[in-house]
């Protein structure tokens, strides 16, 4: 089952310059995690890791942005709401990229379970979003 961009748009709470450019930075994070993992360029997990960081950052700008032009539109409440769930679903998001590179690095002895626990509450903040929706 294939979602429609206005499923995705509803139900994970981004707009479409969010999606794009989280498909954007993980196109360039692929070709550069395949290089490093084919050893033909050498360098350190963080360096591989920072087109998504700088997603992170660059979604986050966009989200204050958002933010500000609802309030001043008098949007009180769905500039509250919005600013509320974006900022949430980018610390999670980003917690996971930060435990996965400092496991990947052996700067922490973590478990894969400690690393991807962000996720999980992602995927249920996310099922509880779909079913307020529907």
């Amino acid at each position: 089952m294939i979602f429609s961009l206005k499923e995705l748009v509803k139900w994970l709470g981004l707009t479409i310059i969010e999606i794009l450019l989280n498909l954007i930075a993980v196109t360039v994070f692929s070709v550069m995690a395949t290089l490093k993992l084919e050893n033909y360029i050498s360098m350190s997990w963080w360096s591989t890791f920072v087109p998504l960081f700088i997603c992170d950052g660059l979604n986050a700008y966009f989200c204050v942005i958002v933010f500000i032009r609802q309030y001043l539109e008098g949007m009180y409440k769905a500039a509250a709401l919005r600013s509320s769930w974006s900022f949430i679903q980018l610390l999670l998001v980003f917690l996971f990229k930060l435990l996965l590179c400092l496991k990947l690095e052996g700067q922490k002895n973590l478990v894969y379970s400690e690393v991807v626990s962000p996720l999980f509450i992602l995927l249920m903040l996310i099922m509880i979003r779909a079913c307020q929706l529907n």
